[in-house]
């Protein structure tokens, strides 16, 4: 049996791959989960900029007891959402980074799908 980090290496490339074949134009919601926060920004390849980002340890979170929890992930998405939508994003994809799509990854995708990003 595989260990964790080459099932995690193993499934960050197989993402990347597939990410590889996207349409031009459309930029990339990366996800990054760590074991006390979680971060997501939008980013366009093309030009090699950022257009929007969050983490639970923005100042919208200030005063937050657990920044770590699927709340806080939900709540990230949701401003993730409403900064995309600022800088004029409305489609992107969707970038786990070999993290399995359950748990605090799944409460983001879901929360910025419904504050109108589409993916």
């Amino acid at each position: 049996m595989k260990d964790k980090k080459i099932r995690y290496e193993y499934r960050r490339k197989r993402v990347q791959d597939r990410l590889a074949l996207r349409p031009e134009g459309r930029p990339r919601l990366s996800v990054h989960r760590s074991l006390k926060c979680i971060y997501a920004q939008v980013v366009d390849d093309g030009q090699g900029k950022t257009l929007a980002a969050a983490s639970s340890l923005s100042k919208e979170f200030k005063g937050a007891k657990r920044a770590k929890n699927i709340a806080a992930a939900k709540r990230v998405g949701e401003l993730i959402a409403q900064k995309a939508q600022a800088a004029g994003v409305t489609t992107v994809v969707f970038d786990r980074s070999g993290h399995v799509y359950h748990g605090r990854i799944k409460a983001l995708a879901e929360a910025a799908r419904a504050g109108g990003l589409k993916f």
